[in-house]
């Protein structure tokens, strides 16, 4: 049976791994970003940001695959850590590392196995971030440099969460030192998506197939929109209270560039919201104005009025309508889906109908 080597510095390792407190955490939508888009750029079934603790293995992100961790022992992330270089198996049924893996000779399968060691500032690694194959192949030395700035991206996510605890922690004595640290974390997090939205579009640039390109396309589309939200953000000084007109009205200005075949307007009175619901606002507005863009519509209004003590906003379109029988929940796209999302975890509505005689009219209102 095989037995796992334990790192020499492993109490100071393990030390480190604690002070993050992100063992058994709830999923993350931005570490399963990075996972998908790992997936995506190496076209392999599987990719995971795995923590390896004293006995096992643990999956803070998991795409496409069921189980959240597995036993130390038999984990290739476990050998991974014992370097500060990538971990390479193009064929692990001839490499001798892995030969008797029991995830390779097992019912699993494994083939292909390459990690990236997550390394803290202080350089005790983690675990990894990998993408697992079923077949053999090979892989490019500017794959394995990608692969690395991913994992620099999960480090970074890491330390501002940290960052962002320890700052709470100080809150009471220092409320402005708190505020500017999270200006600090929204604005290191704009970069980091502009920096994957160009990465994504330098591969979707280079590849050979037309779907993957087009894959990779769209994936530094949805990148860039979240970006966007988090620029236009980060500009606005209100603190715990913003005027939603005026936050759409400079969001639709940016994607007006981008959107080059539909002109849009922002109408309405100058709402104020809660900033924990601008930015969500601001997504489900992008969807849906892209999308009206997408299908036809050459003008796009949206309109903003008070709700309660809350918003509602109509985008409204002059575009070929909704299909019979339209029913959101149903909906295939993924714009759709997301739209969807923020609404229910905003405890919001979702209505829809023609304007007119021709056109479309969504409307979203968040309590």
């Amino acid at each position: 049976m095989l037995r796992v080597v334990i790192p020499e510095n492993e109490s100071g390792r393990l030390a480190a791994l604690q002070r993050y407190e992100i063992l058994d955490t709830p999923p993350d939508g931005s570490f399963d970003a990075i996972t998908q888009m790992a997936a995506k750029l190496f076209s392999t079934p599987i990719a995971i940001i795995s923590l390896v603790d004293t006995d096992r293995i643990w999956f803070k992100s998991h795409h496409g695959l069921d189980a959240g961790q597995i036993d130390r022992d038999p984990g290739l992330c476990a050998s991974a850590i014992l370097a500060d270089c990538p971990y390479v198996v193009t064929d692990a049924l001839t490499d001798p590392r892995t030969l008797a893996n029991p995830l390779v000779a097992g019912d699993f399968g494994l083939r292909f196995y390459l990690a990236v060691p997550l390394t803290t500032h202080d350089g005790f690694n983690l675990g990894t971030l990998c993408v697992l194959d079923h077949e053999p192949r090979t892989v490019a030395e500017d794959q394995i440099t990608f692969l690395k700035g991913l994992a620099s991206l999960v480090m970074d996510q890491m330390e501002l969460r940290l960052s962002a605890r320890r700052a709470i922690a100080e809150l009471s004595a220092s409320l402005d030192r708190a505020e500017m640290m999270g200006r600090e974390i929204d604005h290191r997090v704009m970069n980091s998506l502009q920096f994957v939205s160009g990465m994504l579009g330098m591969q979707s640039r280079r590849a050979t197939n037309s779907e993957t390109a087009a894959e990779l396309e769209i994936a530094a589309t949805r990148v860039a929109t979240v970006a966007r939200v988090h620029r236009h953000f980060y500009l606005d000084d209100a603190v715990e209270i913003t005027c939603a007109r005026d936050y759409l009205k400079r969001l639709c200005g940016d994607l007006s560039d981008v959107l080059a075949s539909a002109r849009l307007t922002v109408t309405g009175q100058p709402t104020p919201v809660a900033t924990t619901q601008i930015m969500p606002l601001g997504l489900i507005v992008n969807e849906l104005a892209t999308n009206a863009a997408k299908h036809g519509a050459a003008n796009v209004e949206v309109k903003v009025a008070p709700y309660g003590r809350g918003v509602s906003v109509s985008v409204s379109d002059d575009g070929p309508g909704l299909p019979p029988g339209f029913d959101p929940a149903l909906a295939n796209g993924l714009g759709m889906r997301v739209v969807l999302s923020l609404v229910r975890q905003h405890g919001g509505t979702l209505d829809f109908g023609p304007p007119s005689a021709r056109g479309a009219r969504l409307t979203v209102t968040l309590p």
